[in-house]
């Protein structure tokens, strides 16, 4: 049932939005409650994700999504998202006002606040919210495309961008062949034209998510090439052109957002690869199942 408020108008603000919804909750109908429901109560997921991601975590068909747009005054969905990405970012706060928000308490002998331990702590929080991830599975097989790949190219960028320096690296030393992209000089698109459809991206992002990584991983498996992405959300929009999807979570939430996780991925990533190498029939087939031509 579409049911269309025509005493309202378009929100400006998600507080508008919020208010305009909670007013108009009882005209809705019953799909359209379900929907304001959730996207009220995940409003990060509708900042950050896609139409299909936000329709498939809500349980109704994108087409659902407009329609509730519409009936509520938006034009469609990327009207809507708008709101939803103007409140993450009023609230995001520069990094300087993020860790002055940290104020540790001083300790108990009443001398100054420790400044590591409550990071140590988070790192510890977010490691065991990573071992319970189990993604075992989709390790190894991120791993196998890696080592049958003729060619691995390696893509992140602002914090994710030591994890793929690290990635690189690592991979390097198992002797494949791997290319960081850095796009230095703002030769970024065309670097990554080089992919070919025998050939992995591995691409890391987490939010908020840099569009450059998305746009790239979209083009990548356009080209028909594998993309595996380490990322932090369900609805981390790296997800809809991953071949594989190492989802860590998103972490415990900080000011200070921890690289601990994600680079503790990237070293089981590798040790992974290394362990998919000593077997030779996966080593010595590329994706399209010949051989990898020798160096």
């Amino acid at each position: 049932m579409f049911v269309l408020m025509s005493d309202m108008q378009s929100a400006s603000t998600f507080q508008r939005f919020a208010d305009d919804v909670s007013q108009h909750y009882g005209k809705l109908s019953p799909q359209q409650r379900l929907i304001a429901q959730f996207v009220l109560e995940h409003p990060e997921d509708v900042a950050l994700g896609t139409a299909a991601t936000v329709a498939e975590a809500a349980g109704v068909q994108p087409s659902a999504l407009v329609r509730f747009a519409n009936a509520i005054g938006i034009s469609g969905f990327t009207e809507l998202q708008g709101l939803f990405r103007s409140r993450l970012l009023e609230r995001a706060g520069t990094y300087r006002e993020r860790i002055s928000a940290m104020n540790p308490p001083a300790d108990a002998g009443g001398g100054e606040a420790s400044t590591l331990q409550p990071l140590v702590e988070l790192g510890i929080a977010d490691l065991r919210q990573l071992a319970a991830s189990g993604i075992d599975a989709e390790l190894r097989q991120a791993a196998v495309l890696i080592c049958a790949a003729r060619h691995v190219h390696v893509l992140a960028q602002r914090r994710a961008y030591p994890v793929a320096a690290y990635l690189a690296y690592a991979l390097v030393q198992l002797d494949l062949r791997v290319q960081l992209h850095d796009g230095v000089g703002g030769m970024l698109g065309e670097s990554l034209r080089q992919i070919a459809p025998d050939e992995v991206l591995v691409v890391t992002s987490f939010k908020n998510y840099s569009p450059d990584v998305v746009e790239a991983a979209e083009r990548a498996k356009a080209r028909g090439a594998r993309v595996v992405a380490i990322t932090d959300h369900a609805l981390s929009p790296l997800k809809p052109a991953a071949t594989v999807c190492l989802q860590i979570g998103a972490g415990v939430p900080a000011p200070v957002r921890s690289l601990v996780a994600p680079m503790c991925l990237a070293q089981a990533l590798v040790v992974a690869a290394g362990q998919c190498l000593v077997k030779p029939r996966r080593v010595g087939q590329s994706l399209s199942g010949r051989k990898r031509p020798r160096r």
